[in-house]
């Protein structure tokens, strides 16, 4: 009967261990992922380039997986347009800004897909140009 307990107790520790292993994306992992966000700033009809900067306190979105469409979390750039979505697993994701359109009924998204393939990876998307009209 001892036995038969230890067994059982055995491979309950065991199938937790592999089933804890199977990680999904999202946070809990030691990944980066980062970028800048520089905006280009046109006329209204979208012909002149105006002025260019950094995009300070701008939203950046991110999306955990392939599957869903609503994002999972989002951050504000710092004042030189730089942002970073830390403490990631492995996995695929998504990393979307808008553009500014004035007098359009909604505005652009640009969408950018990331694959973490390693533990601490740093993925690093660049610079990441916003037009705003």
């Amino acid at each position: 009967m001892n036995s038969k307990l230890t067994i059982y107790t055995l491979s309950l520790f065991i199938l937790f261990i592999f089933s804890s292993c199977n990680k999904i994306e999202g946070e809990g992992g030691a990944a980066t992922i980062k970028g800048k966000i520089t905006v280009q700033d046109y006329n209204n009809a979208g012909t002149t380039l105006q002025d260019t900067y950094p995009g300070a306190d701008r939203d950046v979105y991110i999306v955990y997986g392939n599957e869903n469409t609503f994002y999972d979390n989002d951050i504000k750039t710092s004042y030189d347009g730089s942002f970073e979505f830390r403490y990631l697993q492995k996995g695929n994701y998504q990393i979307f800004v808008y553009e500014e359109v004035q007098g359009a009924d909604h505005d652009t998204v640009i969408v950018y897909p990331v694959s973490i393939s390693e533990k601490k990876q740093v993925f690093d998307l660049g610079e990441i140009i916003v037009r705003r009209y």
